[in-house]
């Protein structure tokens, strides 16, 4: 990692250019990549990042440059070349640095650092396809494991010196489920901010089970109907609609622009009284726990809305500079290869009175969004076209039958407000989140709600 007295140099250095704010980002990462297709390890990838990004600020603009090459010159030479155009009179002096480490809260028992041998992981993967390929109807199995070890360092001009240790696991487990000239997929995907311990909590029979269960349902489903009806999304992954349609409108970094639709409703009611809403860093062990974000801020629980009324948006540095709001500890990035920005960490609905059978009882006739897929959201408005991986049709009151093809297409912050009943069984799952600084890992969730009405394409 960097020597203190470097980066000391480093943020003088940026001083003397002028800039009012200088942050020096280092980091380190292990990576490792087992992937199985179909019973036969297909790859198996390891490898080592390095680099270091350097922050400038004059004002509320930032310039950003970074290297893999720690030596002082060529960083002395980065730090030249991002503040030369923005060059003024300085005279900030760089304060004193010693190095602190971030309490941890998400110790990883078997990380990268304590790995588990190749045999024990690969072994545990292939009794998921081994379960799984016990219904004849499987016929294609993609698994494998994804595992990081990131070390990282925050030096800034304020005086602040961190170091944090981030480990991560994720099991990526594709089915692929075939009846003539029908197919089917399915996907499930747990992870976490562990080692691989985490797979002490995973059973391959049950995960197995899931996915041939889901594979299955949509195989032999009938075509879904489209029209407006009311909808109701199950817990889990049903979140993703949120995180995308309205978490990212929440963020300073659309804020700032006034790009969002909410950059001016601090205070209002933006969604029904019956929703809740936070983004929390804290979690222990969830995928998007974190110890600290990537400006050195320690993580919080953050209220985003509470009974339907805008709290809080998600702020990082230059968000609170040019917004000023205070900072939330939601500066984030891939890699050293991007500045921060604001981003979500484990952001969720909070749980609600009622029973999935309680909402149902209300409906006539409606969709069950069982199990979510991808989707597109136009930033700035929300609007949205979510895929329906798994759905079902309701009629009077209770589940009738599997449907396919079924998307969700509608607006975030008009779906907030359609949103009348919460439901009592709050779920998270993991995502990749890709947005301006990179892509990073975030967890979505929700219990399952009722939406009195939404668009729904379908093939029927």
């Amino acid at each position: 990692m960097l020597d203190v007295q470097i980066a000391q140099e480093l943020i003088q250095e940026g001083l003397s250019f002028g800039a009012d704010f200088v942050d020096v980002y280092v980091e380190q990462t292990v990576h490792s990549v087992i992937a199985i297709k179909d019973q036969k390890v297909k790859d198996i990838k390891t490898g080592t990042d390095f680099g270091i990004g350097i922050r400038a600020l004059f004002g509320d603009k930032s310039v950003y440059g970074y290297t893999n090459i720690a030596e002082r010159e060529e960083l002395l030479r980065i730090v030249a070349l991002i503040c030369g155009l923005d060059r003024k009179p300085g005279q900030g002096k760089a304060r004193n640095l010693k190095v602190q480490r971030s309490a941890d809260r998400q110790p990883a028992q078997r990380g990268l650092d304590r790995d588990a041998a190749y045999e024990e992981k690969i072994a545990y993967l292939l009794k998921v396809d081994e379960y799984a390929r016990k219904n004849p109807k499987i016929v294609q199995m993609d698994i494998g494991s994804l595992q990081k070890w990131q070390t990282v360092q925050v030096f800034d001009s304020e005086g602040l010196a961190m170091e944090d240790q981030r480990h991560y696991t994720r099991l990526p487990l594709t089915a692929i489920a075939a009846d003539g000239s029908k197919q089917a997929r399915a996907f499930h995907g747990p992870g976490g901010a562990r080692g691989w311990e985490l797979t002490r909590d995973l059973d391959p029979q049950e995960m197995a089970d899931l996915l041939v269960k889901r594979a299955l349902t949509v195989l032999h489903a009938d075509p879904c109907p489209a029209g407006k009806m009311p909808v109701i999304i199950d817990n889990g992954f049903g979140g993703v609609i949120f995180h995308e349609a309205c978490g990212h409108l929440l963020e300073t970094t659309s804020v700032e622009k006034k790009a969002s639709v909410f950059h001016d409703k601090m205070g209002e009611m933006i969604a029904h009284e019956a929703v809740s809403a936070v983004d929390d860093g804290t979690i222990p062990g969830l995928w998007g726990s974190i110890n600290m974000d990537d400006e050195g801020m320690p993580t919080q629980k953050t209220q985003l809305i509470r009974n339907g009324r805008l709290e809080s948006f998600l702020v990082d540095r230059l968000g609170h500079m040019k917004t000023g709001y205070a900072r939330t500890g939601s500066g984030r990035r891939q890699s050293y290869k991007f500045a921060p920005a604001s981003r979500m960490r484990n952001t969720y609905i909070e749980a609600g009175p009622h029973s999935v059978e309680a909402m149902l009882s209300t409906v006539k006739e409606g969709l069950f969004a069982k199990v979510m897929g991808g989707g597109s959201v136009t930033p700035g408005t929300g609007d949205f076209n979510f895929a329906v991986e798994e759905a079902y049709l309701i009629k009077d009151g209770k589940i009738d039958r599997p449907v396919r093809g079924a998307t969700l297409i509608g607006s975030g912050p008009e779906v907030l407000r359609k949103i009348s009943m919460v439901g009592q069984n709050l779920e998270l799952s993991p995502g990749m989140c890709g947005s301006v600084s990179g892509s990073i890992p975030v967890t979505v969730g929700q219990p399952a709600l009722k939406v009195d009405e939404i668009l729904v394409g379908g093939e029927a």
